[in-house]
């Protein structure tokens, strides 16, 4: 009964996270964003009080089911080894101890030190974001422009066509190896990364050894048949000490639902029942054995230890489809818009500084997958890896839309609303002059002024002298000009810019647009 409750929940958990991780209509984000928020780093980074209480009683409770229920990277490799359909193919190991608490002081480092992308790499909804924003989204995407194509054709419009490309083929590249490594240590050994590498299950295995509800093995009844060794997943159950590690367990039921002799249950250990769950050296293998205190109290200390250096961590942090087009028409070459090289980078509205992003953002690329404008892309910055920057090539930051900030479940990019983000300058444009077509080609433009949301840009005369009276223009001599006559170039109010990048995507000089937006350090407000 435990496992069936457990993979119905897992199935259900998993499915739910990885429609609210593909989906780019904003509609899974309505209902299912407090699954992401539940998460434990993206928990811990927000300062999320709840979702942190919630995870510490749940896994206080009944030990680590967290891992094989609500975490999806937990859950995809259970999917993975569940393909190999070989039983009793694992078998008892020691527990790496060493590496999985150097794991964890590094990736407690990398969020004090301001660096949470290097964490990121290995934090399990990150890890399990980033391959399916990268790898799945795409083919849902893919699949939505099929049935948008087909809806069509019988003159339906209920789905709409998104654009499919490749963001960032770092990332891309960074998703798959990952995939691959973990896809092939499920394969072989079920839960080695959770048990080895991951550092949220470290941390919840130093508390789940303090567990109210544990799975325990009765010495009397149990036959030495090795069926539960063989069939756990985390590698485990010793038989030679009749004992289950409780910092690698991970509650799954297999080991119970295989024990034909009822050796295997989960339940309390009462003061008057001898634990058998701490495997002692030299102890015979059948006797029923209680743990040294100072064991326990050593487990303890370091469980206390691990959370006190987390939260101290946390409060730091608070502180401190188609493809394009080629030609206009069929006539003309269009030339393609290059990334502008900026001397300060931008970052998504709610984000606040490019210090905080780095700080709290562990690179999972929600939001990048979330942006209904395409303009947020991973980076490829060794000091911000991956994380969110902002590049107009494809469209810009349009005024009315929060979706970043929405779906984000750090606060790496905090809830902004729509009136907040209208009033967030998240940079200013900047004009080159020998880029600009009034100025480059004696042709008249404006293009930038019309478009610009904010009306931070108002066009003045090229020429010297020149001056508008009324509907007219004239010279220096007060001489009546030709309106056709005249050039204007633009000239922006940075105390009005919002830095959507409306005039430089839209700007028609390329390669490279005459008007560009520099980011702000740290965000401002009109």
């Amino acid at each position: 009964m435990l496992r069936k409750i457990r993979l119905t929940l897992a199935i259900l958990f998993w499915v739910l996270i990885t429609w609210l991780l593909v989906d780019f209509t904003g509609t899974a984000h309505a209902y299912l964003g407090w699954m992401a928020k539940i998460q434990l780093v993206p928990a811990l980074l927000a300062l999320n009080v709840g979702a942190l209480l919630f995870v510490l009683t749940l896994t206080l409770l009944m030990g680590r089911i967290y891992c094989s229920v609500i975490c999806p990277l937990g859950v995809m490799q259970d999917a993975i080894a569940w393909f190999r359909r070989k039983k009793n193919k694992y078998s008892y190991s020691p527990a790496k101890t060493t590496l999985r608490y150097a794991v964890l002081v590094v990736a407690c480092a990398a969020l004090a030190l301001g660096v949470a992308w290097i964490g990121g790499l290995i934090f399990p909804y990150s890890t399990y974001g980033r391959i399916v924003s990268v790898c799945v989204a795409p083919l849902y995407k893919l699949a939505n422009n099929g049935l948008a194509a087909l809806a069509e054709h019988y003159g339906s419009y209920a789905f709409y066509e998104v654009e499919v490309w490749v963001k960032s083929f770092t990332a891309l590249a960074v998703a798959l190896l990952t995939w691959a490594v973990i896809a092939v240590l499920a394969w072989k050994g079920g839960r080695t990364w959770c048990n080895t590498i991951c550092p949220v299950g470290t941390l919840l295995g130093l508390i789940s050894r303090h567990s109210y509800l544990r799975m325990t093995i009765d010495a009397d009844k149990c036959r030495n048949c090795r069926k539960c060794e063989r069939n756990c997943k985390a590698a485990c159950i010793d038989l030679k000490t009749h004992t289950v590690d409780l910092s690698r367990c991970v509650v799954c039921g297999n080991c119970e639902g295989q024990c034909k002799f009822d050796a295997l249950h989960f339940t309390s250990l009462s003061p008057q029942t001898p634990s058998n769950n701490s495997p002692l050296k030299g102890e015979d293998s059948g006797q029923k054995v209680s743990p040294q205190r100072g064991d326990l109290e050593e487990s303890r200390r370091a469980a206390l230890t691990s959370i006190a250096l987390l939260a101290g961590t946390a409060l730091a942090k608070a502180q401190s489809k188609v493809e394009p087009k080629t030609t206009d028409g069929g006539l003309a070459d269009i030339v393609k818009k290059e990334k502008t090289k900026r001397e300060k980078l931008i970052t998504p509205p709610g984000s606040l500084s490019v210090r905080n992003l780095r700080a709290h953002c562990t690179a999972c690329q929600l939001c990048i997958d979330a942006c209904p404008n395409d303009v947020l892309r991973p980076s490829s910055s060794l000091d911000r890896f991956m994380q969110p920057e902002v590049s107009f090539e494809r469209g810009y930051c349009r005024p009315e839309c929060n979706r970043c900030s929405q779906v984000c479940p750090t606060s790496a990019i905090q809830p902004v609303t729509v009136e907040e983000r209208t009033a967030i300058q998240v940079g200013h444009a900047v004009w080159t002059r020998e880029l600009c077509i009034p100025v480059r080609d004696e042709k008249p433009c404006g293009l930038c002024a019309r478009k610009c949301p904010a009306q931070a840009i108002q066009m003045v005369p090229l020429q010297a002298g020149v001056h508008q009276d009324g509907w007219r223009w004239r010279d220096a001599d007060n001489q009546e000009i030709p309106r056709e006559k005249v050039l204007l170039i633009p000239v922006v109010n940075e105390e009005k810019c919002i830095g959507c990048g409306a005039c430089e995507n839209l700007c028609p000089s390329n390669p490279l647009s005459a008007i560009h937006v520099e980011g702000h350090e740290v965000h401002r407000e009109i």
